[in-house]
């Protein structure tokens, strides 16, 4: 049985960040809707200023699924202030499946998004992964396989 591997977003970030690892640099990987969770609870907590001195010192933070789910107006502030807090310091990826010009829909603000994007293009290396995605195309496959049973 042949083994075929596919790289998308989630993938070739989780690879860059092993690589970091190994490299010996400190590596946090989340969601963005974690992270935004986990900034609320420590701030309702008051354990915030705990939060953000760690946050700051990993090497690498992949946020992974921007725009997958939108948030609040706090949870686009508390985003764009711990994103900031790294641009031009430390490194961060970002996945997503939405164009800088849909990135509004989320934020919700447009001056917070015109910022938040002008903080992490700034310096960056952008990788556009266009193509049609790896897991319908092994549900299609599935399903063909099945009406043939």
């Amino acid at each position: 049985m042949k083994k075929v591997f596919h790289k998308g977003k989630t993938h070739v970030a989780i690879g860059l960040g092993i690589k970091a690892c190994l490299e010996g640099y400190k590596v946090w990987f989340t969601t963005v809707p974690l992270l935004i969770s986990r900034i609320k609870e420590c701030r309702a907590e008051q354990t915030l200023r705990t939060f953000q001195n760690r946050f700051e010192k990993y090497d690498l933070v992949i946020a992974d699924e921007i725009g997958y789910i939108s948030f609040d107006k706090e949870g686009s502030k508390l985003l764009f202030t711990h994103l900031s807090l790294r641009a031009g310091r430390k490194s961060t990826i970002i996945t997503t499946n939405l164009s800088f010009e849909r990135w509004g829909e989320i934020f919700q603000d447009p001056v917070m998004t015109a910022a938040m994007i002008d903080r992490l293009t700034h310096q960056s290396y952008i990788v556009n992964m266009n193509g049609g995605s790896y897991r319908m195309k092994e549900t299609k496959e599935w399903l063909q396989k099945q009406q043939l049973t």
